[in-house]
């Protein structure tokens, strides 16, 4: 059982090193990267150039606790995160999928982050 699961993060973490090549985060177009494990959601807006996190939306969060690992509540979290950027005014993102499918919970990460008017 560990090997299967050692090989799974190590496939992820291949995809997501070859992804990271080609996405970079600036100040004024941040990268927006989605973690997601069977408990959790977390989403990050990090500025590469100096290395700082600008905004940040976990289910771990007291508002957010209650929210289970699935697509209704990813789309919470996407709004959430939305709401968070635009207090900061920032409007436009690029999204790193952190080597997860284009599918289910992250796209619904997206989808909701997109609905308060983020674009990617």
């Amino acid at each position: 059982m560990d090997k299967k699961r050692n090989d799974k993060d190590r496939k992820r973490f291949k995809r997501k090193m070859h992804i990271r090549k080609s996405i970079f985060g600036t100040a004024e177009r941040p990268r927006m990267t989605v973690f997601r494990s069977n408990k959790r959601i977390s989403v990050q807006v990090i500025d590469d150039v100096e290395g700082k996190t600008l905004a940040a939306v976990s289910t771990m969060e007291e508002a957010l606790r209650s929210l289970k690992v699935n697509v209704e509540s990813g789309a919470k979290v996407g709004e959430e995160i939305g709401k968070r950027l635009k207090e900061k005014n920032i409007d436009t993102v690029v999204f790193d999928r952190n080597g997860y499918l284009y599918h289910g919970v992250v796209k619904a990460v997206a989808d909701g982050a997109r609905k308060t008017g983020i674009k990617f």
